[in-house]
C-alpha cells in the first residue's frame, strides 16, 4: 500500500486545506489533479498550477475535459432541454460527474492508494464523488477532511495560516465554480431563504446596455453557429455565445432545490449561454416534433436530469435514454432569433425546414387544407364518444 492520494483540486479554500492538511499532519504525498470543464484560462490554470506547487505536492496536473464533458452530458441536456426545477440548468451538477471520473482514472494512472475530495457534509458534490469513486476504484480509500471534521470557513483560514498559507478572506467569502455549462455563486445570502445575491458578487460584470439581435443555428439538436459564424464543434459556439450573452446579466438566478441528502438547498449561478441555449432548442422542437415526440421527451428528460443530479451517471439506464434523446433529433434542424437587452432576452421564432406548423396545410384558427368541416364532426363524435357513453350510463335519474 502506498502513501500516494491524487487530490481533486480546484485552487480553492477546501482544497488548499486538503492539500495541506493531508501533506503536513497525515504525511501523504499528495497528486493534485484539476480538472478543466471549460471554466478556467491558460493564466488561471497557471496560477492554480503554481499556488499547487507552493504548497509543497509530488505533482501536479491539469486535464481538460471539455469535450468530453458536452460530449458525454451537456449534449444530452440540450437535447432533453433540461432546466432543473424549471430554473437550473444543471450546471455544478453535470461537471463534476465527469471531473469523478477524470480524478478516478488519474487514481489508476499513479496507483494511488487514496483519494481525497473538498466536500463538505452538507452538500450534494460528496455523493457525487463518492459513488464515482465506489464503482470505479473498490479498494482505494476515498478521504474527505472537510466533511469529517465538520470545518468551518473560518475554521480552515485559522488552519492555513499556522502552516503560512495566506487566504484573501474576503475573497473566500464567495464559493464560485466555473465550467462550461455555468458558473455557480455560493455565499452567506445563499444559505438564506430570502437574500439575494449582490451585483458584486456575480463573476460576470453587466456591461451590455443596448439591444442585440442573434441568430442561433442548430443542426440535430446541436448549436453549430452563431450569427452566421460557424464554429468547428458546438463547445466554441456555447463559449461565443456566452461571452456575447454573459455581460447583458441574463442567465442570471437563484436555484432552490431538493439535495441529494434530503435537505433543500440554494445556489446563485450565471448561465446565460445554458439557458438561452436550451430555450431556443426547446422552440425549435416545438415547431418540428410531433405531440408525443415532446411528451415522452418530457418524461424521460425529466428523469434523465434528476437522475445525473443526484450522481447516477454511471447507471445503465442513462445510456439508454441517451438513445432515445439522440433520436430525437434528426429533424430538429434550423434558425431561432433572439433578442438580447440588459436582464432578459426574448426568443421571438425559428426559422425551419423541418418546421410542422407549415402553411401548406392550413393556419390555426384561420384555414384548413387537410380535411372538410364534415371530417371533423365525425372525428369529434368518435374521438368523445367513451366520455359521452360515461355520462349517459351515469346521468343521475330524475
Amino acid at each position: 500500500m502506498s502513501n500516494k492520494v491524487v487530490l481533486a483540486y480546484s485552487g480553492g479554500l477546501d482544497t488548499t486545506y486538503c492539500a495541506v492538511y493531508l501533506s503536513k499532519v497525515k504525511h501523504l504525498e499528495i497528486h493534485a489533479l484539476t480538472v478543466n470543464t471549460g471554466g478556467f484560462s491558460k493564466e488561471e490554470i497557471d496560477q492554480i498550477a503554481a499556488r499547487a506547487k507552493s504548497l509543497g505536492v509530488a505533482s501536479f496536473e491539469c486535464v481538460d475535459v471539455t469535450k468530453e464533458y458536452y460530449e458525454s452530458c451537456i449534449k444530452y441536456l440540450i437535447f432533453g432541454n433540461v432546466l432543473k426545477n424549471a430554473t437550473y440548468p444543471l450546471s455544478v451538477s453535470a461537471e463534476r460527474m465527469v471531473q469523478a471520473i477524470a480524478v478516478a482514472n488519474h487514481v489508476k494512472k499513479t496507483g494511488a492508494s487514496f483519494v481525497a475530495h473538498g466536500s463538505t457534509g452538507a452538500g450534494n458534490d460528496q455523493v457525487r464523488f463518492d459513488m464515482v469513486f465506489q464503482s470505479m476504484l473498490p479498494g482505494v480509500e476515498i478521504l474527505t477532511p472537510i466533511r469529517d471534521m465538520r470545518l468551518s470557513r473560518e475554521e480552515e483560514i485559522a488552519f492555513l495560516a499556522e502552516y503560512g498559507v495566506k487566504i484573501n478572506a474576503e475573497k473566500a467569502k464567495y464559493s464560485i465554480n466555473k465550467g462550461l455549462w455555468g458558473t455557480s455563486v455560493g455565499g452567506k445570502e445563499t444559505l438564506t431563504s430570502k437574500d439575494y445575491l449582490p451585483e458584486d458578487a456575480w463573476p460576470t460584470p453587466m456591461t451590455e446596455t443596448g439591444v442585440r439581435q442573434l441568430v442561433l443555428e442548430f443542426e440535430k439538436g446541436e448549436l453549430r453557429a452563431v450569427d452566421g459564424k460557424r464554429f468547428a464543434n458546438p463547445v466554441e459556439a456555447i463559449q461565443h455565445l456566452q461571452a456575447i450573452a454573459q455581460p447583458f446579466g441574463v442567465g442570471r438566478d437563484i436555484h432552490v432545490g431538493d439535495t441529494i441528502i434530503g435537505i433543500k438547498g440554494r445556489v446563485g449561478f450565471e448561465a446565460a449561454a445554458p439557458v438561452i441555449i436550451i430555450k431556443a432548442h426547446h422552440l425549435l422542437e416545438k415547431h418540428t416534433l410531433t405531440k408525443w415526440q415532446l411528451y415522452w421527451k418530457d418524461q424521460l428528460s425529466s428523469w434523465y436530469g434528476n437522475w445525473l443530479h443526484e450522481g447516477q451517471m454511471l447507471d445503465p439506464t442513462m445510456r439508454n435514454i441517451e438513445k432515445f434523446l439522440e433520436d430525437s433529433q434528426e429533424t430538429v434542424s434550423g434558425k431561432v432569433f433572439v433578442t438580447l437587452q440588459p436582464y432578459r432576452y426574448t426568443i421571438t421564432g425559428i426559422e425551419s425546414a423541418h418546421d410542422l406548423m407549415s402553411s401548406k396545410f392550413g393556419s390555426y384558427g384561420e384555414m384548413n387544407k387537410g380535411w372538410s368541416g364534415d371530417d371533423v364532426k365525425g372525428f369529434a363524435k368518435i374521438f368523445g364518444n367513451q366520455t359521452s357513453i360515461f355520462h349517459k350510463v351515469n346521468e343521475p335519474a330524475k
